[in-house]
């Protein structure tokens, strides 16, 4: 969760088109993937042909995701676009039930609500003419894929490994996402690319792998609400390297998602 948190700061960071960069951020990620993959000698075979459909999907949502959610970071700052899209959590607490047919927990739904008030409390006021209602409204948008995506992938995290599964998902994405550079300006990444590369290392072949490899031990919702650490991670590291200094409201906020984290934690554990 700290590795992947660091994509408020870089996302704000980079002033490139949120699609051309998340293009070349899934590119240099496929990259290392690819050698990691070849180092380990993990086996990269689909052995179902519905599991190929579903990596397809995966990975135009996660790429639907991070675009939304790097606008929603344009818009905002660090701290709204991190926390509009943390409503994630609880989305995935009343979606997977839903679709994988599993009984609903009342204890994910009270986290879940949980996650939703530290967020009412960091929010700022709604204000349909503010950017920040148009970043909170990409940020929502951004978790719905994001929790969509998780969903999708957790039978799959049970039959192959997370590098495998996070390689596919950048592959498909990349390639079928190319069309969208034809139509913007694609030549600041000569400027920007040792923020895009730490952004395709640290945060994407390292970060978001070991999430995926997390869904073998946690359910979907276990794994959503813990990760809700990354809005706490993602604050401070926009303290240090923006000097985006939050107010009151955010440490409240911020409390109470940490100690979402904390219960949830100790309760998977038992």
């Amino acid at each position: 969760m700290l590795l992947v948190s660091t994509s408020g700061v870089l996302g704000r960071y980079i002033s490139m088109p949120p699609p051309v960069t998340i293009w070349w951020r899934c590119v240099i990620a496929v990259l290392f993937l690819m050698i990691f993959c070849w180092w380990r000698k993990i086996d990269l075979r689909i052995h179902h042909k519905k599991d190929m459909g579903t990596l397809v999907i995966g990975g135009l949502l996660l790429g639907g995701h991070w675009i939304t959610y790097f606008y929603a970071l344009q818009h905002s700052n660090v701290a709204i676009g991190m926390l509009s899209l943390f409503t994630y959590p609880a989305l995935t607490s009343l979606l997977e039930p839903l679709i994988l047919k599993t009984r609903f927990r009342l204890s994910h739904i009270l986290l879940g609500t949980m996650v939703l008030l530290g967020i009412y409390f960091l929010a700022p006021g709604l204000d349909l003419q503010n950017e920040y209602t148009k970043g909170i409204a990409l940020g929502l948008i951004s978790s719905l894929m994001y929790s969509l995506r998780n969903i999708l992938l957790k039978h799959k995290a049970a039959r192959y490994p997370g590098q495998m599964l996070m390689l596919y998902q950048l592959v498909f994405f990349t390639a079928l996402g190319w069309p969208a550079l034809l139509f913007m300006d694609t030549t600041q990444i000569v400027d920007q690319w040792p923020a895009t590369l730490t952004l395709a290392l640290v945060t994407t072949a390292i970060g978001h792998t070991l999430f995926v490899m997390s869904f073998k031990h946690f359910s979907i919702s276990t794994a959503s609400i813990m990760s809700s650490s990354q809005p706490i991670y993602g604050i401070i590291l926009g303290m240090v390297f923006l000097s985006e200094i939050p107010g009151l409201n955010t440490v409240i906020g911020g409390s109470i998602i940490i100690a979402t984290v904390i219960i949830e934690s100790v309760r998977s554990y038992k």
